[in-house]
């Protein structure tokens, strides 16, 4: 018998609420600039996410739309006013591990670790209960699928952790393109970050660096592609320092990598304010009280 779900019945609506997310980690603290930049260091450098969380912020209230904070423990630490700030303005906040080490870095006892300190300050700063979470880097992949039952375990409800693509960075081509229910006996539903279908092929297009690399006629088509043919939401995401094109560069990093972090960042916030003027955008905890009534299992997604 399946637990009870850790959400309240969803209504039917005929309009298709996409979800808005926004992974909130510094412009240091990127995947990209992992073998250049220490942890230890992190404390020395210039941060920039309050400022870049605040633009975000004023750039949803202008369009009435609100999303999901999939916030970093150690940011959350730091920042604790403006976690409150984030809630206190009708946004979700969830959980986007403690210090962006990636899943597949960790054993079980260190994954359930990360998770739960991860929680603790930020339910501590949001006034919010803890029900969603994201992989770093979508670190949830065909080598931690144990990690969708440490997460049912502590009482987690949802998780977009999934791209379910190929990718040099991540992946897990072989995952649904939507949401599902990934361990036996459990509510908890993956919603895999969006794709869409190009000649029988899927292609990322759920937002980072291919909503600012690409033009914004792309993802805009993407979008209604999931929308109108699938009848499903698209699930979006970005970092607040890919709205701030001021930020300090990493001159040390390798060429690709500053390539994929630098291209586009001036005009982020104007495409941004484009999507959210042509879709329809909420909280990832109603998308997935509505995706939760779709989800099927996939018995791959189960740890052993």
């Amino acid at each position: 018998m399946n637990a009870p779900s850790a959400f309240p019945e969803a209504a039917a609506n005929q309009t298709i609420i996409n979800g808005l997310s926004v992974d909130v980690e510094d412009w240091f603290q990127v995947g990209a600039f992992e073998t250049v930049i220490e942890r230890a260091d992190w404390d020395g450098l210039t941060m920039r996410v309050e400022r870049n969380v605040a633009e975000i912020l004023e750039l949803f209230a202008k369009a009435n739309a609100k999303g999901t904070f999939f916030t970093l423990g150690w940011v959350a630490e730091r920042y604790p006013a403006l976690i409150r700030s984030i809630a206190d303005q009708g946004h979700e906040i969830a959980s986007h591990g403690y210090d962006h080490e990636r899943v597949f870095n960790f054993t079980r006892e260190q994954f359930a670790a990360d998770i739960a300190k991860a929680q603790a300050i930020l339910e501590d700063t949001s006034g919010q209960a803890i029900k969603g979470y994201r992989a770093p880097s979508f670190s949830i992949d065909q080598r931690t699928p144990w990690a969708f039952d440490v997460l049912a375990e502590a009482g987690y409800a949802y998780s977009s952790s999934v791209a379910p693509v190929t990718h040099d960075h991540y992946g897990w081509p072989q995952a649904p393109r939507f949401a599902f229910k990934p361990v036996s006996g459990s509510d908890l539903i993956e919603i895999p970050v969006t794709t869409a279908m190009v000649g029988g092929r899927r292609v990322a297009a759920g937002g980072g660096g291919f909503f600012r690399v690409l033009p914004y006629a792309f993802s805009r088509w993407a979008i209604r592609q999931v929308n109108t043919q699938e009848q499903r939401p698209a699930i979006f995401y970005f970092h607040p320092w890919e709205v701030d094109p001021d930020q300090p560069r990493v001159e040390n990093a390798p060429m690709r990598s500053r390539l994929r972090h630098y291209t586009n960042l001036d005009r982020m916030a104007g495409k941004l304010a484009d999507l959210v003027d042509d879709f329809a955008f909420g909280r990832m905890d109603d998308v997935a009280a509505r995706e939760l009534l779709h989800a099927e299992p996939w018995p791959q997604g189960q740890g052993a």
